[in-house]
């Protein structure tokens, strides 16, 4: 291990001894200088996480949120600097986390707040002009296609993560119904919002999202579907950015 990734290893794990090596201007070592610095490093990580995580700490407590960002932070150093994205690792850690076991819904929470996250600091673009839908040609629409902005994300979840977010985010908000949520994600006016959606409107998103055309996306639906609020909540909430009329 070079001197470097020894440095970096006892950052982060209170455990190591003071890498060999570090000494103050006189020489003698500086452990106690070390030790500081590498709580004042954990303690920054943390609050990070906590920023990034409000929902995931109010549901487990504070000192208990606290005591499990220590975990992550030896098990998952940061990648990069910009700590607006670390915590990626958050859901899947948490689902490998025997401590929260009992709360089977938490990965999908953290998994929420981490889109939300992503969203906000997605790259900015020119949302699709309503009107271009009615360019195409009627015997055309069903083979149009739509790009959508990196602000969109869609989660499925066997839980009611939309409830759970909102009745800890929102004051008087009602306790969530435990059932399946499927929500979609938007970033309209550089603010991200989320949409939950039923089941057949998830699936027309997630098709399109997948590159296939409208009639594929209106097939996959299935039972009569409407398409109509659905596109509308993606052009207002500027979620596409354009359309390809197809072959």
């Amino acid at each position: 291990m070079t001197g470097q990734s020894e440095f970096a290893a006892a950052l982060l794990d209170p455990a190591r001894a003071t890498p060999p090596g570090l000494t103050d201007g006189s020489g003698a070592p500086t452990t106690r200088r070390y030790d500081v610095y590498r709580n004042n490093v954990t303690v920054s990580l943390a609050d990070a996480l906590e920023s990034a995580f409000p929902v995931v700490r109010k549901l487990v407590g504070e000192a208990f949120f606290r005591a499990m960002a220590q975990v992550f932070v030896r098990a998952h150093p940061p990648r990069s600097p910009l700590m607006m994205f670390y915590g990626a690792d958050m859901p899947g850690f948490l689902e490998g986390f025997a401590p929260v076991a009992k709360l089977p819904y938490l990965p999908d929470v953290a998994r929420l707040e981490l889109a939300l996250r992503q969203s906000y600091h997605a790259a900015d673009c020119v949302p699709l002009d309503p009107a271009a839908l009615g360019q195409i040609a009627p015997e055309r629409l069903g083979d149009v296609r739509f790009i959508f902005a990196p602000a969109v994300h869609l989660l499925r979840s066997d839980w009611p993560i939309h409830g759970i977010w909102r009745a800890n985010m929102v004051d008087g908000s009602p306790a969530p119904a435990m059932q399946p949520e499927t929500v979609l994600v938007t970033r309209p006016a550089y603010d991200p919002d989320i949409a939950p959606l039923d089941t057949q409107a998830a699936t027309f998103v997630a098709t399109l999202m997948s590159g296939e055309p409208l009639t594929a996306a209106l097939e996959a639906a299935r039972g009569g579907f409407d398409p109509g609020p659905v596109l509308g909540l993606l052009l207002t909430s500027g979620a596409l950015t354009a359309l390809t009329p197809g072959d």
